[in-house]
C-alpha cells in the first residue's frame, strides 16, 4: 500500500496504538507481523523472498559469530555474494527472458534497499562495528520494518537494532514532531511530486510533439518530481519511526542548494551515497592491488574508485541502459569537478553570492540533463523509451522556441489529460507555482537559516509556523483533489485503496 494512501493512515493508526501499549516483550513480534502484513498487501507473491533474505542473512551473521579465521571470512563472502546474486537475479533476469530463455520474474518491492541493509549488517558485524544479532525477530524487523522496506532509507544495524530492543511508549512531544514531519512529507509527495508528475507523464511519452521550452519545463518538473517524491517518502518514513519511538536516518538535506557535485551527493539520498562511500569506495581505495598489477600499483587511483562507485550506482537504480548512462554522467560530473579543482585550485569558501548562485545553477542544469536519462529508464514496459530517445529529447530542447507555440503547448499538455477547461488548466499551473514556491521556501530556510537541521526541528522554529502548517495541509488536500479528476486517474480511489 502507498504511504500516501488513506488505507495506510488507518493501518498506521492501528499499528501505533497497539504497539505503544503492548508489553515490551511483544512489541517487536507485533511490529514484525504488521510489517509482513504491510508487505503482503503491497506484493503478496514476493513476501516469501523478503522473509528468505532475512533468514539467509541472519544465518550468515550467526556463522560470523560462531566461526573464526577462514571460516568467518567464508561466511562473510557467502553472505555478501549470496545477497548480491539474489539482487542481480531479480533486477536483471528480465533481460534474459526477453531472449526467450525463460519467463521474467518480477522484482520484489524494495529488494534494492533491504539487500543493501543486509550487506552492511554482515560487513559491520565482521568488522566488529556492530554485534551479531541473536534474535531472529529483531533482525527480521530491522530488514523488513514497514516504513523502510519498500523505499528506504537504508538503515544501519548498529543504529536501528538497539532501538528495536528498547521499550517504546507514547510521548506527546515526539508525536507532535512526527505529525509535523508527516505533514511535510505528504505535502511533498501529494501536492508537489504527484501533481508535477501529471504533466511529466503527458510530455515525456510524446516528446516529439513538443517544442524546446516545453521539453525543458518537463525535464525541470521531473527533476523536482523525483526529488520531492524521494525526500517526501523519506520524511514520511521518518515520521512513522518517530510515532513508534524510532529514529531513522535523514536521507535528503536541501541538495539543490549545493554549489558542487561533491556537496550535492553529500545531501542527496544520503543513506545510499554513504553506503557506497563506506562499503564500496573505501574498500576499493584501500585495497592492495600490487598482486594484480605486478607491483606497478599498490592502490587504485581515486579517479578509478569514484568512477566505479557511480557506475555501480547506475546499475543499482535500474536494469536498463539509460540508467547506466545516468551513472556514467554522474561519474563524469564528479571527476570533471575534481580535475577542475586540481587545475584551477579549490574554490574559495566565501565566494560572492552571485558566484555561489551561478554554481548552484550550473549543478542544477547538469543534474536536469542526467534526469532525462533517469526518466527514460523509468518509462513503463508497455511504452519503453531508449537511450536514443533521451538524446533526441535533449536535442529537441534547442528547437522551436516560439513563444506562441510554447503557450499553446502549455495549454495542450494540461488539457489533453487533465480538465479540458481553460480555468482548470490555469488553476493547475497556478497551483504548481505556489506549491513549488512553498517547498523551496522551506528548503531555503532549512539550508540557510537553520544550517540543515532536521526538517521537523526547522518547522517547529519557523516564525510563522502555524501559517506554514495550514498551508501544507490545505495544499495537500488540493493535491488529492486535483488528481481525482484527470490525467487518466481513477479518482480518489487511487489513494483510498491499498
Amino acid at each position: 500500500m502507498s504511504l500516501q494512501s488513506f488505507g495506510f493512515f488507518g493501518f498506521l493508526l492501528v499499528v501505533a496504538v497497539v504497539y505503544l501499549y503492548l508489553p515490551q516483550r511483544l512489541q517487536s513480534v507485533f511490529l514484525l507481523g504488521a510489517s509482513w502484513v504491510f508487505y503482503a498487501l503491497a506484493m503478496p507473491a514476493m513476501l516469501p523472498v523478503t522473509i528468505a533474505v532475512a533468514v539467509f542473512t541472519y544465518l550468515c551473521g550467526r556463522g560470523l559469530a560462531a566461526w573464526g579465521g577462514v571460516h568467518k571470512t567464508a561466511a562473510l563472502r557467502l553472505g555478501v555474494g549470496g545477497l548480491l546474486a539474489i539482487l542481480a537475479f531479480f533486477k536483471y533476469n528480465g533481460a534474459f527472458a526477453a531472449d526467450g530463455g525463460w519467463q521474467a520474474v518480477a522484482m520484489p518491492l524494495g529488494i534494492s534497499f533491504y539487500t543493501f541493509a543486509a550487506i552492511s549488517y554482515l560487513i559491520d558485524a565482521a568488522r566488529g562495528d556492530c554485534e551479531v544479532e541473536t534474535s531472529f525477530i529483531d533482525f527480521a524487523l530491522f530488514l523488513n520494518f514497514f516504513a523502510t522496506v519498500t523505499q528506504g532509507p537504508i538503515c544501519r544495524a548498529g543504529a536501528l537494532l538497539p532501538q528495536l530492543k528498547a521499550e517504546h511508549r507514547f510521548d506527546a512531544a515526539r508525536t507532535v514532531q512526527a505529525l509535523r514531519l508527516l505533514a511535510l512529507g505528504l505535502f511533498k509527495l501529494v501536492a508537489v511530486s504527484d501533481v508535477l508528475g501529471l504533466l511529466v507523464d503527458e510530455v515525456f511519452p510524446h516528446y516529439g510533439s513538443y517544442g524546446g521550452p516545453m521539453l525543458v519545463l518537463a525535464a525541470v518538473f521531473y527533476t523536482f518530481q523525483l526529488y520531492f517524491n524521494f525526500s517526501g517518502y523519506s520524511e514520511v518514513a521518518r515520521a512513522v519511526g518517530l510515532l513508534l519511538g524510532l529514529t531513522l536516518p535523514e536521507n535528503f538535506k536541501t541538495p539543490f542548494f549545493a554549489t558542487n557535485f561533491s556537496g550535492f551527493w553529500s545531501r542527496w539520498h544520503i543513506s545510499f551515497s554513504s553506503w557506497l562511500q563506506d562499503y564500496l569506495f573505501m574498500p576499493l581505495a584501500w585495497a592492495d592491488v600490487s598482486g594484480v598489477t605486478h607491483g606497478r600499483l599498490t592502490r587504485l587511483p581515486a579517479e578509478v574508485c569514484v568512477f566505479t562507485v557511480f557506475f555501480v550506482s547506475g546499475f543499482w537504480h535500474g536494469n536498463t541502459l539509460p540508467f547506466v548512462v545516468w551513472g556514467l554522467l554522474q561519474a563524469c560530473y564528479r571527476l570533471g569537478e575534481e580535475l577542475l579543482h586540481r587545475r584551477l585550485g579549490k574554490p574559495k569558501k566565501k565566494a560572492p553570492a552571485r558566484v555561489q548562485w551561478a554554481k548552484r545553477a550550473g549543478v542544477f542544469a547538469l543534474w536536469c540533463v542526467s534526469m532525462v536519462f533517469f526518466r527514460v529508464g523509468s518509462s513503463p514496459a508497455a511504452a519503453p523509451l531508449t537511450v536514443g530517445d533521451a538524446f533526441r529529447y535533449l536535442g529537441g530542447c534547442f528547437l522551436n522556441w516560439a513563444p506562441a507555440r510554447f503557450a499553446a503547448e502549455l495549454y495542450a499538455a494540461a488539457s489533453n489529460g487533465f480538465y479540458a477547461n481553460a480555468i482548470m488548466v490555469a488553476a493547475y499551473y497556478a497551483f504548481t507555482v505556489l506549491v513549488l514556491a512553498l517547498a523551496f521556501y522551506l528548503d531555503a530556510r532549512r539550508a540557510f537559516a537553520f544550517k540543515n537541521k532536521p526538517a521537523e526541528i526547522c518547522l517547529a522554529k519557523e516564525k510563522h509556523r502555524w501559517a506554514v502548517y495550514y498551508a501544507l495541509v490545505i495544499a495537500l488536500l488540493i493535491g488529492y483533489i486535483i488528481q481525482s479528476g484527470g490525467f487518466g486517474s481513477s479518482g480518489f480511489g487511487m489513494y483510498a485503496g491499498f
